[in-house]
């Protein structure tokens, strides 16, 4: 069974940084696509970054400059540093991975709470 985890949630003040973590295992060949996304309650998930195999990383306009995504094809994990955070951006950060395999298909995170907060 393929299963998506997050880690790396948590309070931090205005101004400060934080780092998400993604890790995919189960019966995974390949992960074409991670991505990170994030809903507050009453909205919409929105794009915060995603990044391909191959290709261009995509980034939500709000998150540009300010978040960066890492992954590590070869672990099947994904890495999202955030600076300079704002009060805005609290949210539930979700995990996003696009899976070929046995199990292929699109597989969400259980999501991990970032509280921006002095």
């Amino acid at each position: 069974q393929v299963q998506v985890v997050e880690s790396g949630g948590g309070l931090v003040q205005p101004g400060g940084s934080l780092k998400l973590s993604c890790a995919v295992s189960g019966r995974v060949t390949s992960v074409y696509r991670m991505g990170w996304y994030r809903q507050t309650p009453g909205r919409q998930r929105e794009l915060v970054a995603i990044m391909p195999y191959l290709g261009n990383t995509e980034y939500g306009d709000i998150m540009k400059g300010r978040f960066t995504i890492t992954r590590d094809n070869a672990a099947h994990t994904a890495a999202l540093q955030m600076n300079d955070l704002v009060p805005e951006d609290t949210a539930v950060y979700y995990c996003e991975a696009g899976v070929r395999g046995i199990q292929a298909g699109d597989y969400w995170g259980q999501g991990t709470q970032v509280t921006v907060s002095s």
